[in-house]
């Protein structure tokens, strides 16, 4: 690794890695503690995203009430022009997004903000920490 932080492997080289970007967004969104999620949550005062991919919620379960909407496709999903626009990002609220550990989740609030998508924080812990704190969960599901 240089001094300023690019890791070359191969011909390739990242200008940026996975660790760096996650400072920057957690730098730049709203970082909730499970407790302060769980207090929103019970006030049903925001949002609860969810971008795990489909099938860790079948495994897992899920935050009752939460939005699914995977983080390969929540660009699509937030944009009002896509034909993949989900209604539930047209809302006046707080969104609150969440992934099994707090990663993606972190990544996907700093990206749905520089889209405009407002205002947006990341769960520190993820459903992972939501749920061994004892926090609401729906079951997991059988997959179909």
């Amino acid at each position: 690794m240089s001094s300023s932080g690019d890791v070359t492997r191969g011909s390739q080289q990242i200008l940026k890695g996975y660790q760096e970007l996650l400072v920057e967004a957690k730098r730049d969104v709203k970082v909730y503690s499970i407790e302060e999620a769980l207090d929103r949550y019970l006030k049903d005062d925001a949002t609860f995203v969810d971008v795990r991919d489909a099938p860790e919620l079948w495994k897992d379960g899920q935050i009752p009430g939460s939005v699914h909407a995977s983080r390969g496709m929540l660009e699509f999903h937030i944009d009002p022009t896509s034909p993949y626009y989900m209604d539930e990002f047209g809302k006046e609220t707080e969104y609150i997004f969440v992934c099994a550990v707090g990663g993606r989740s972190a990544l996907a609030a700093h990206r749905a903000k520089e889209m405009g998508l407002s205002p947006v924080a990341t769960l520190e812990g993820g459903y992972k920490g939501w749920k061994d704190y004892g926090a609401p969960v729906d079951e997991a599901q059988p997959m179909m």
